[in-house]
């Protein structure tokens, strides 16, 4: 009933980042192999998935099959090609990994390096004093069991989020520095990865270039990182990149509709935020909501679709 077949169909878009190997300790609740094959093993069998192209395609013509759905992936992670794309596989199923380009080939997200920096450090307090994070908070963190370097990290991330690009990644060097900890550098996808992806029949499309808060940013640089992300993905993968993904993704706090507009303007045919809810009859193709489940039984992984397919979609205007 709140998702039928044709002119009035909805589309219900999972987003997910990561699918590890195994259970984290530091995140229990990250999605690992085990708990994404039992989402995927559910989700065929109360929904339609398609790929997102073609889902978007049919809601524009009016005619989605009854309960559809699609699966995303942000940032590009190597775990998605190593651990996520097998799984999705072995169901037959298809999604979409929106890349972040700049972090191709050996790059690392600012939010990974404070994270990382914090799971390895070997200190039992991390001492922020001299670093002037912005806001307010702690400036000794103790990190003496798996539920303090959580709180650690989620600290951290929020104090730096809002901060310029540059500034965000300064500031997450001088964390990794102060704990003594290394940049990694094979957390994200290879060039040759995402070129994997791509031959395994999974679409790519494009997260900007460095990931930045579009709504933090003056208009020609809006434009520069849709557009560079564009053309990367475009020369790697050798055919045209349709579809796009607003970094963190809040409409009005993460992108306002003058990315909107520099998005149109790239030639995309349709971009998704993470607001909640899902996509249905009118909606704007350049601001398509998704959610992520997290329920670990199928009874309550279905109520979650049902409850996200009664939830208004949050847009900018």
């Amino acid at each position: 009933m709140l998702s039928p077949a044709g002119p009035r169909a909805r589309l219900s878009i999972l987003v997910f980042h990561r699918v590890l190997p195994q259970p984290d300790p530091l995140f229990p609740g990250e999605t690992h192999a085990a708990s994404f094959d039992a989402m995927l093993g559910w989700l065929r069998q109360c929904c339609q998935v398609l790929p997102l192209d073609e889902a978007v395609r049919r809601l524009g013509q009016g005619n989605l099959p009854a309960r559809a759905a699609a699966i995303t992936f942000d940032d590009g992670y190597a775990d998605n090609h190593d651990v996520a794309m097998p799984i999705l596989q072995r169901h037959g199923l298809s999604a979409t990994f929106f890349v972040a380009t700049g972090f191709l080939d050996g790059g690392q997200m600012w939010n990974d390096t404070v994270g990382e920096a914090v799971r390895h450090c070997r200190l039992p307090v991390l001492d922020l004093e001299g670093l002037a994070l912005p806001g307010t908070g702690p400036e000794r963190l103790d990190l003496a069991d798996p539920a303090q370097r959580a709180r650690a990290i989620g600290l951290m991330i929020d104090r730096i989020k809002y901060s310029d690009p540059e500034q965000r990644v300064a500031l997450s060097a001088a964390v990794a520095e102060r704990a003594k900890v290394a940049r990694r550098g094979d957390l994200m996808m290879s060039s040759q990865q995402v070129r994997g992806l791509h031959r395994g029949g999974m679409r790519v499309g494009a997260h900007t270039h460095s990931h930045p808060i579009l709504a933090k940013l003056a208009a020609a640089q809006v434009s520069a990182e849709i557009d560079q992300s564009k053309r990367v993905l475009e020369r790697l993968l050798g055919e045209r990149v349709g579809l796009f993904a607003y970094p963190n993704g809040v409409p009005g706090t993460d992108f306002l509709p003058e990315s909107v507009a520099c998005v149109r303007g790239a030639g995309f045919d349709a971009a998704v935020s993470t607001a909640h809810g899902a996509a249905g009859p009118g909606s704007d193709l350049h601001q398509l909501p998704r959610f992520t489940p997290w329920d670990r039984s199928r009874a309550r992984f279905c109520m979650r679709l049902v409850a996200n397919l009664r939830r208004p979609v949050q847009t900018v205007r």
